[in-house]
């Protein structure tokens, strides 16, 4: 087993309990080009357009077809993971190269040579192609949940992305036409190699938003097609060292290799097999787990590994377990909701439901102290602006129903009953089922609702008019940091900033508080990192006193593969190894 640890005082991470599976037995011997790796799993994405990808499958996928102008390095070591590091930008801006400005509000990006597209005949990727990716984001049809990292940050983009909400989201054409007669003030092509970006003000962690894979190179062929819609998924362009194939929508994927890459113009990939075959539709763990084992798959898509099977697998050089420090699952509040006259819109309610929760009961689901542990803070351990606080404590973690009770009944809104919707993959299922069991102990009903469609996100919590409807009331998606290091931004704001809440945000309940936004704003123009920190702290404090989420558990992602994969390099925002530096024997 091998097991990436993350510290508590800052990213201080490590390996430990290393024998074999990631950079040990695994990544030894010369890689053998060829193969189909075979990956196995539940969900589809919820989004395969590359500027609306939002989850960390998505992520991992769009990795090996869709290149942005910065990334990070896959590895064991977790450090290694944290410094952005060129793509398809040829060198990181500093004052020293010319190519940061003396205020810090002007970057200029020059590209590789060799990157292309897999179009007939290929062809170059340019400057042109990133700009387009930027105006993409905030296109009315598919908006990038990240949308709100660049309007806060890059000149001229909220203008933009106001004038960009009016057009017709169902017409390609007429979004096409606002793009190509409308510019992002800070985002400029210099020449078909030359990108220049100016800033609202500097921003520190600038470097790692041009990492974010919905920044990626966007085709002019996408103006075809509405924004992540049937046709674009059908017709995705690769510019990464695999290409889609085929792609049956919810049922499974085929990656060939893109004949137009080149690794000599790739830092930061490598291609070893030949196909990469994902097939879709298998909610169980167990049956991939079985399947992983057995030799008929290689790697799971989306599940965990099953908790019956860590105690027999912890000595097994093909199993490990991955410290990301995430807050995942999460319980968040709609506070939109209209349901029970609106009690979740009420502070104090919320309050009460804090103590529901047995925190301990859903450490043994999801595999035991090893892979999990307790959050009770917004901002997870490890990460900027965290801070041990626990503001609602139960004894032994174990929830205080008696208290939820008292709390509640001091509100005078009692006999609530909440709709609950569940992702059917991993142990969700079990994860609600549990909480559903703390509420009704306090006295609180709930409707269970399965979500088999994998439209959990942008079918559901995702879309305030849902929300707003009361189509549901509590839910427990997750959260991972979309970067670490000076990363306080990943998590307060695309959660809870309130000016944000709209189609596809994250900010999933709607939560609005002035306050926070302040801070928000406070920590994105702090003089530097410690006092950025220190706001972000403060953000949580106030997130939590609101109750607007039940941080649940911090909690490690378990990993098997089958004894032909090799080279197994874990990418922390994908929450698995990197595709493409993976090969296979026999």
């Amino acid at each position: 087993m091998i097991k990436v640890s993350a510290g508590l005082a800052g990213l201080v991470l490590g390996l430990s309990g290393c024998s074999g599976g990631g950079e040990g037995a695994a990544a030894t011997g010369r890689p053998r080009d060829g193969g189909t790796l075979k990956v196995v799993g539940s969900s589809d994405v919820e989004h395969l357009d590359p500027s609306a990808v939002a989850s960390v499958g998505a992520y991992g996928l769009a990795r090996v077809f869709a290149r942005t102008l910065y990334g990070t390095r896959a590895s064991n070591d977790f450090q290694e993971t944290i410094p952005v590091r060129p793509d398809v930008a040829e060198r990181v801006p500093t004052r020293e190269n010319g190519d940061l400005s003396k205020d810090r509000r002007t970057y200029t990006v020059r590209l590789r040579e060799g990157v292309r597209w897999n179009t007939r005949p290929a062809r170059a990727v340019t400057a042109h192609d990133f700009v387009r990716g930027f105006e993409r984001l905030c296109n009315p049809a598919s908006p990038s949940a990240g949308t709100g990292y660049f309007v806060s940050t890059i000149k001229g983009m909220a203008g933009y992305c106001r004038g960009f909400s009016a057009v017709d989201p169902k017409d390609p054409g007429a979004m096409a036409a606002y793009q190509r007669d409308h510019d992002v003030e800070g985002v400029r092509a210099k020449d078909d190699r030359t990108l220049v970006f100016r800033l609202n003000r500097p921003a520190s962690d600038f470097l790692n938003l041009l990492a974010l894979p919905y920044t990626a190179a966007a085709p002019r062929e996408y103006d075809r097609y509405v924004p992540d819609g049937p046709e674009l998924r059908r017709n995705t362009i690769s510019d990464g060292p695999y290409q889609i194939a085929e792609y049956r929508p919810g049922l499974s994927y085929l990656l060939t290799r893109n004949p137009a890459w080149r690794a000599a113009a790739d830092p930061l990939r490598e291609r070893h097999v030949a196909k990469i075959q994902i097939t879709l539709g298998q909610d169980s763990a167990e049956t991939v787990q079985q399947q992983i084992e057995q030799g008929v798959s290689d790697l799971a898509w989306d599940q965990p590994v099953p908790t019956s099977a860590i105690p027999r697998l912890r000595h097994d050089s093909r199993f490990a377990i991955m410290e990301t420090p995430s807050n995942s699952p999460y319980l968040v509040f709609n506070t939109h909701s209209p349901n029970n006259g609106g009690a979740l819109g009420d502070r104090a309610v919320r309050r009460a439901l804090e103590y529901a929760v047995d925190r301990s009961a859903l450490i043994k689901i999801v595999g035991g102290p090893s892979v999990a542990r307790p959050l009770h803070t917004v901002i997870p351990p490890g990460n900027s602006g965290y801070a041990a606080v626990d503001h609602y404590p139960t004894p032994n973690e174990s929830g205080d129903p008696a208290k939820c009770r008292q709390l509640l009944g001091q509100t005078g809104r009692t006999g609530l009953t909440l709709k609950f919707p569940y992702r059917t993959n991993s142990v969700h299922k079990l994860i609600a089922q549990s909480i559903a069991e703390n509420l009704d102990s306090c006295g609180v009903k709930t409707e269970l609702t399965p979500d088999t469609g994998g439209s959990f996100y942008a079918g559901t919590i995702a879309t305030p008019a849902k929300a707003r409807a009361g189509e549901w009331d509590i839910a427990a998606p997750g959260w991972t940091p979309d970067w670490y290091g000076n990363n306080g931004r990943s998590i307060i704001q695309p959660l809870f900033d309130g000016r944000a809440y709209g189609q596809n945000s994250t900010n999933y309940g709607g939560y609005d508080n002035p306050r926070v936004n302040a801070l928000i704003d406070a920590a994105l123009t702090a003089p530097d990192t410690a006092v950025a920190a220190s706001r972000w702290q403060q953000a949580d404090q106030q997130i939590m006193e609101d109750a607007a989420i039940v941080p649940l558990l911090d909690r490690s992602q378990t990993l098997f593969r089958s004894s032909r994969v090799h080279g197994a390099l874990f990418l922390p925002t994908t929450a698995t190894y990197d595709y493409t530096r993976l090969w296979l024997t026999s």
